[in-house]
Parts: C-alpha cells; structure tokens; sequence
C-alpha cells in the first residue's frame, strides 16, 4: 500500500481568519460547515487544513506555497494579495520581468508569487 497526501495542514493562531484569507487568494470556498470560531477550517479542493494551537509562528517556515497567477500577471497578483492582507517580505522581481516575490498572510507564514504561465511564454 501506498500513501497520499490528504491535507497539507497549516498551525495558527485563527484557523478560520486564516482559512478565509487563502479562501480569498485561491478564489476556493472553505468547506460549508467551517464556523468563525471553529479550531479547524478546511479549503478542501486545495487540501488545506488550518488549525488553531496555543503557539505562536517563531521562525521561518520550513514549507511554503508558491502561487502562479491564472488569469492575471505576477504584478496584478501580488496587488491583489496586498489588498486582501498580505505583506511583502522580499521583492526579488528582476527589471526584465524574471522573479518572484515573497509574501506573507496575515499570521506570518511566508508564500511566494511567481510569474504566471503567460509570462513565462513571452
């Protein structure tokens, strides 16, 4: 037998803050019964679980996610992700357009932001 990865789970302070943050950013819904309140909250076709636990995010992240922009440039998206309450941590998008741009959500945890599909083709 084999294993799978069923969720990829994510420790914070809210689950269900943090939960409908990436809901936002991935444009999934979390799963209908997630409350505010609740000590889990899952954005189940993205196999994102976030929990709540009593300690706080200390160093950087040993896991992070990086996103491609589908519909949208990396600089739209990065402005878009700014908007809803993310923060720039580093900026390394290069004149000619190479690059990526690293993130944080609202608890801490470090993303990045890559160039979407469309730019990598030109």
């Amino acid at each position: 037998m084999t294993s799978k990865i069923r969720h990829m789970t994510v420790d914070c302070a809210d689950a269900y803050a943090l939960g409908t943050f990436w809901s936002k950013v991935l444009d999934q819904p979390l799963h209908q019964d997630d409350q505010p309140g609740d000590d889990e909250a899952l954005i189940e076709n993205a196999g994102l679980l976030f929990v709540t636990v009593p300690d706080a995010k200390t160093v950087k992240n040993r896991v992070h996610l990086d996103l491609q922009p589908q519909d949208r440039t990396r600089d739209e998206e990065v402005e878009r992700l700014l908007a809803l309450g993310a923060t720039l941590m580093d900026d390394r998008r290069n004149a000619d357009g190479t690059g990526w741009a690293v993130l944080a959500d609202p608890e801490g945890n470090e993303f990045c932001v890559e160039r979407s599909a469309a730019e990598r083709g030109r």
